[in-house]
């Protein structure tokens, strides 16, 4: 077995210097910087590594279009959504712009004209994922044109979407049907990686399309049958109860062979999910989508309790549930 190397008292050369009072953020394994010599990892890294990994269970609360935010993260294969920051753009940066996922997992990229794209798919660091986008923003915003953003560990202190976006811009998501918007329309060729990158995830990506009648529901096509996946905003005890009271009245329906199947809990926030025939397009969904809006809205409203047949509802609908994040 190799030998140990024998540890060094922080505060040499080379090492990271406290400032202000404040501990900087070094490898697990290197001696703290607060001069105690022991490693990070058992010394000041202990509170910075709780801090980072506590859970954030809504990371997008507060942000305009929450319920998109998630589907963005967890359902849709490709879009953007053009971003506002409550500063405004820095000088030669000429805009900002969400995307689903970006070529070889890239969290960013900033791109030759200066613009910023950047990625909502990419694995967290830690345990708020408003935090971990908004350190991969800033140091897009900061990157040298032409060049994507590294991943790395983001420091337990420092700020969250919420702090950099503007809270009252429009949140508008864009479905694509394909991953082409990686490439400007301005660009000779791309890049031998990064089109191998597109040829691979566009061969992968589920035909999905955003309904325009009600907010945040997505249909999507599979091979065996079609989805209808909605984000909904409302509190999950709530939401089952009133999912619950239209399953027992046979009010979930979206038509012909169309089925309530279960949901998904994703950051915070419940998806009812629906089978569809695999004939029932997009279109097709808007207007029973729009009926089961209103529907909902009167279940909502109730606070009777429920009656056994709709608690036994209740019951199935929890059992059917899939925790995703």
């Amino acid at each position: 077995m190799a030998k140990k190397r024998p540890q060094t008292k922080a505060g040499k050369t080379g090492q990271a210097q406290v400032t202000n009072g404040e501990i900087p953020v070094v490898g697990a394994r290197e001696p703290c910087p607060c001069g105690s010599g022991r490693r990070y990892k058992a010394c000041h890294g202990r509170a910075a590594a709780h801090a980072v990994t506590e859970l954030v269970q809504r990371p997008f609360e507060g942000l305009a279009g929450e319920c998109d935010w998630v589907a963005l993260r967890e359902l849709v294969p490709a879009a953007t959504v053009p971003l506002t920051l409550k500063d405004g753009l820095p000088e030669g940066v000429p805009s900002v712009t969400l995307a689903t996922v970006l070529p070889m997992a890239w969290p960013a990229l900033r791109r030759d004209d200066g613009s910023v794209l950047l990625a909502l798919q990419n694995e967290a660091t830690s345990g708020d994922l408003a935090r971990d986008l908004a350190d991969t923003l800033q140091r897009a915003l900061e990157a040298e044109p032409g060049t994507p953003v590294p991943a790395h560990r983001v420091p337990a202190e420092g700020p969250r979407l919420q702090d950099l976006l503007d809270a009252d811009a429009e949140f508008a998501p864009e479905v694509h049907t394909g991953f082409e918007f990686w490439i400007p329309q301005s660009a000779d060729g791309a890049d031998p990686e990064v089109a191998a990158s597109l040829e691979r995830a566009n061969a992968a990506a589920i035909p999905t399309v955003k309904l325009a009648s009600v907010d945040s529901a997505y249909w999507c096509e599979t091979p065996d049958k079609n989805h209808l996946r909605w984000v909904m905003p409302y509190p999950e005890e709530k939401l089952l109860d009133a999912l619950a009271r239209l399953q027992a009245a046979g009010s979930t329906s979206l038509g012909a062979d169309t089925r309530l199947v279960g949901s998904f809990r994703a950051h915070g926030l419940m998806v009812p999910v629906w089978d569809l025939p695999t004939a029932m397009t997009a279109e097709e969904c808007e207007k029973p989508a729009a009926e089961f809006a209103e529907r909902l809205a009167g279940a909502l409203a109730s606070d009777a309790p429920l009656t056994a047949e709709e608690r036994r509802a209740r019951g199935g609908l929890t059992n059917r549930q899939v925790t995703l994040s």
